[in-house]
């Protein structure tokens, strides 16, 4: 296995993967690093939808467009599921309160999710796998997505995570000075603009420079379209229709 250090400082998000399957001891192992994820009040608010069917990833490639899910050994869809606790109560006749309606509930949900993608992801690539997250799956058709893994009220998908043996070794990609990551003992509070751009110079030029495909990208721009983009989506509403009124 490789170390916690080589797994999280050389982390790249693998697209090409070879057509070896994955083992069952190898699931086995991610599905319980799954299971031992830290969440909130231990009421593991969460679910993950393993799709291993090759039928199911090709259709699930179709709505996405993202070509990794269907090439990959398994996808795995992690989910905010407050399906489960609600089962739970109505059997010991327990009265269940609005608590997934509300902001902090989703956040709750949310974040158990993407704890258990990330516990997911390192236990991956520990065993020489590779990997990448795919939030569009959380707003590509949410609702179509939703019917293909029979999600019930109370369940809505927070991201995908496609695994599988690597077929490509991806440039490691620049991340933002710590600088503007770590701020001691409270927000930095002065001037980060120079840090940011001199970030933004940083990542045009890997973009121009990178092994595979490369693009006029900048950073700054490119992020702010993808904001521009994300306001098209009608997440509130289809969280609504997933049984999430989220009153306050």
């Amino acid at each position: 296995m490789k170390t916690i250090k080589d797994i999280l400082l050389g982390r790249t998000s693998v697209r090409r993967y070879t057509r070896d399957k994955l083992s069952q001891e190898e699931l086995d192992f991610i599905y319980e690093a799954i299971q031992n994820t830290p969440t909130s009040y231990n009421g593991q608010q969460f679910s993950v939808i393993s799709v291993t069917d090759q039928d199911e990833k090709v259709l699930l490639y179709e709505i996405t467009g993202q070509k990794q899910i269907k090439t990959c050994a398994a996808f795995l869809v992690f989910c905010a599921d407050y399906n489960k606790i609600r089962v739970a109560a109505d059997a010991i006749e327990c009265p269940f309160p609005a608590f997934p309606d509300t902001m902090d509930g989703i956040m709750v949900g949310v974040i158990d999710a993407a704890l258990a993608m990330q516990t997911a992801y390192i236990s991956a690539i520990s065993i020489g796998l590779g990997g990448c997250c795919i939030g569009y799956t959380r707003t590509c058709d949410p609702e179509r997505i939703a019917e293909i893994l029979q999600l019930p009220k109370g369940v809505f998908v927070v991201c995908g995570l496609a695994i599988g043996y690597p077929a490509e070794s991806p440039d490691l990609k620049p991340k933002q000075p710590l600088s503007l990551v770590i701020h001691q003992n409270h927000y930095r509070d002065n001037d980060m603009r120079d840090d940011l751009l001199a970030y933004d110079k940083t990542i045009s030029a890997y973009n121009r420079n990178r092994s595979g495909v490369t693009t006029d990208n900048d950073w700054i721009s490119h992020i702010v379209d993808y904001y521009k983009d994300g306001m098209k989506y009608d997440i509130e509403g289809y969280l609504k229709r997933q049984g999430f009124e989220m009153r306050k």
